[in-house]
């Protein structure tokens, strides 16, 4: 009987702790991924946990410095939030924690598709493989049908990007192409 009353007393010295320690807590910890506080490390590739993309933005100052920042963009992803990537996604898939904007220039290049079609990226980075068929899709270009043609004809991949109808100063290396896009199946 002894042992059923000290657990009995034990829960609401628990449920006071427990109590204690979210009130000590800052608003942010419960809240989940904020975008605007992240640092600039850990910007590229979050989801909020109102589920919308963190973008890393460059601020030029006149004669100073470019300062980051990471902003909640408007790009709303499906199925996934409070998400910070792992660097063994960012690794896998090729990405660069330092990406400014979201764009998909990088499909272009066939040292990037050969990394984000890889097994390693696309069986186990959902975060990533979602951004970048959305990415792909915006441009007319099925991500699965591109890594089929970088596996069976690296150079075909580029073909798949060109006859979507990508812009050819795109290819050329012009403006970054920025695109808010639907989520698609991770």
């Amino acid at each position: 009987m002894a042992s059923s009353s000290s657990k009995m007393m034990a829960f609401p010295l628990l449920l006071s702790l427990s109590l204690l320690l979210l009130l000590l807590l800052p608003p942010s910890a419960l809240a989940g991924v904020i975008c605007e506080d992240l640092p600039q490390d850990l910007c590229a590739f979050a989801i909020s946990s109102s589920s919308k993309r963190c973008v890393l933005e460059s601020i030029p100052h006149n004669g100073g410095p470019t300062e980051y920042q990471c902003r909640t963009s408007e790009v709303v992803v499906e199925r996934m939030s409070d998400w910070i990537e792992t660097d063994e996604c960012v690794k896998a898939c090729g990405v660069d924690r330092n990406t400014v904007g979201i764009s998909s220039d990088s499909l272009l290049e066939p040292q990037f598709t050969e990394k984000i079609c890889s097994p390693s990226c696309h069986q186990n980075c959902p975060n990533i493989i979602d951004l970048y068929f959305n990415l792909a899709a915006a441009e007319g270009v099925f991500l699965p049908d591109l890594c089929e043609a970088r596996r069976g004809n690296p150079r075909r991949s580029m073909q798949v990007i060109l006859s979507s109808g990508v812009p050819k100063q795109a290819v050329r290396g012009g403006d970054a192409r920025k695109s808010d896009v639907a989520a698609a199946p991770a």
